[in-house]
């Protein structure tokens, strides 16, 4: 991840795998061999002349060509308006630049264009950043401006540094406002991804910077002048990312702030995704209640996460917003829908809350409400008791699962699912009750890291309590599975054979029963 970081950003050598990939059919049969990639072919839908697509059904995804960052969606006028980096020239040409989209439901996206161009000064393409509402004009743009910070590699040697761009039509166009930095890069290699919010106490601008292993706090009265006031050293996550500083109200009435950013923690075992901490900030320090992050994705595929505010509620404090990039820096470009003229899919929206147990304080998730909304077709089903297997007498490629599983003695218990006809190709979803873990295994069915290194996602799970309520969201790339009350969710990418369908419930060791199994088949209107 970290050395990576310029191949990432600039996309110099993305071709590399645009000759394995320009083969890809429109459907995938798999071999039974873990490790073994996937044999491509051409098939239609029997009774239409309608190929079938890799493009999500409810997931948003890139028009067209390459995605990777979100930013920070901001509410204005009664929309959430959500920027993203954006490569038109991909896979052949380099650089980022900042992509607009539109909802008033966090699930119906308009897109609006490019917003912040790439190359249209002297520092090049701009990279992650936030943007804010300068509703009291602080920054002498305007009352209501936007004001975006940008990171931009300097025309003074590439160095990273933070750029302002501004908006006076409603985040339709920005301008530079100055060839200058506003954060000149203090002599560090990696200096990135500011996140800025107002703190209403101290009444000041707070950003939060990516330094390596440090994350930076910068405070400024107008949005301009920026002043170094701490740093956060993090420890065995490797280098930081995207980095995300925020108040909440938890389920006890008390106030906490999350400091939060996109980390690695495979070295020790732990994920790839949004690392945070819950603690004080004072405007000057963030005390966390511990050194040792907490994890808002046990997946292979959340990162670049962001988390914003409510829009058209009142409450703001008792619930945010995330999304990320679905998709891993060790394996960007290995997706078959590349042959369909694009790379780039987010997560769905979530909601999170801040709870408290056992004197510590959390984040768990739930799908946004606004997903509900997508509901074709419901089925649900009775109890039903397995030892061994069962198929379901239904299919799906897009829709999401709800269970109850309880159990005496069992080994391994939970779903297969896009299963395919002979039992063969699947995914699978479930309680490795021996090893008190939860997981999500995609080793038989195609996937994107080649080497089968990321084929298991796990997550520590109480099993005595010998029971479980999973929520499981598939769709035509992508699985996401929030444990219990969302405090563990798994994000991964999939790419399963057009007719891979299937839905099983397996018990392993003993029986297991299955109660309130509600199917939800969704798509966008």
């Amino acid at each position: 991840m970290n050395s990576n970081k310029a191949f990432r950003r600039r996309f110099a050598i993305w071709i590399f795998c645009l000759a394995g990939l320009i083969a890809i059919g429109l459907a995938v049969h798999f071999s039974t061999n873990d490790n073994k990639e996937a044999t491509i072919v051409n098939e239609e839908t029997p009774l239409s002349n309608i190929k079938p697509t890799y493009r999500a059904a409810y997931h948003f995804t890139t028009p067209d060509k390459w995605m990777n960052d979100p930013q920070r969606p901001i509410y204005l006028d009664g929309k959430y308006h959500y920027y993203y980096l954006y490569n038109r020239d991909y896979p052949h040409g380099n650089g980022t630049e900042w992509r607009h989209a539109t909802s008033t439901d966090l699930v119906h996206w308009t897109d609006e264009g490019v917003a912040i161009p790439k190359y249209t000064n002297r520092n090049g393409d701009p990279w992650s950043g936030s943007v804010v509402v300068d509703t009291d004009n602080t920054a002498g743009f305007g009352k209501g401006a936007l004001v975006a910070i940008v990171t931009q590699p300097s025309a003074d040697g590439g160095k990273q540094e933070q750029y302002l761009w501004y908006s006076t039509n409603k985040g339709k166009k920005f301008t530079s406002y100055r060839n200058v930095p506003v954060l000149p890069n203090p002599g560090t290699h990696d200096f990135r991804d500011p996140k800025v919010i107002w703190d209403p106490e101290s009444r000041k601008w707070i950003m939060t910077m990516a330094e390596g292993t440090k994350i930076g706090f910068y405070e400024s009265s107008n949005l301009k002048n920026w002043r170094y006031i701490y740093g956060f050293i993090t420890e065995n996550i490797g280098i930081v990312e995207c980095p995300d500083l925020y108040r909440m109200r938890a389920d006890d009435g008390t106030y906490h702030w999350i400091l939060g950013a996109s980390a690695n923690g495979k070295a020790t075992g732990k994920p790839n995704t949004y690392a945070y901490w819950t603690g004080k900030f004072d405007g000057k320090e963030f005390v966390p209640d511990i050194k040792e992050p907490q994890w808002l994705d046990y997946g292979f595929d959340w990162y670049a996460a962001v988390t914003f505010e409510e829009g058209a509620g009142s409450d703001k404090d008792s619930h945010r917003y995330a999304l990320a990039w679905m998709n891993n820096w060790d394996y960007p470009h290995t997706t078959p829908t590349m042959q369909e003229g694009y790379n780039g899919t987010n997560s769905i929206v979530r909601q999170i809350k801040l709870k408290s147990a056992d004197g510590m304080y959390r984040l768990v998730s739930q799908p946004a409400e606004g997903l509900n909304q997508l509901t074709k077709s419901t089925e649900s089903f009775q109890r039903i008791e397995v030892n061994g297997s069962t198929t379901l007498n239904t299919t799906g490629d897009a829709y999401q699962l709800d269970a109850d599983i309880s159990w005496s003695e069992v080994k391994n218990v939970g779903f297969r699912l896009r299963e395919s006809a002979d039992k063969k190709r699947h995914v699978d979803v479930g309680v490795f009750v021996e090893g008190s873990y939860s997981y999500v295994n995609r080793a038989k069915t195609w996937q994107p890291d080649k080497r089968g290194t990321y084929v298991e996602s796990r997550a520590p799970l109480n099993t005595g309590n010998k029971k479980v309520h999973l929520k499981i969201l598939v769709d035509k790339t992508s699985i996401e599975v929030f444990v219990d009350d969302g405090s563990v969710v798994f994000s991964n990418v999939i790419f399963p054979g057009w007719k891979d369908k299937g839905i099983t419930l397996f018990s392993e060791g003993g029986t297991a029963v299955f109660e309130n199994v509600v199917i939800k088949h969704l798509g966008k209107n």
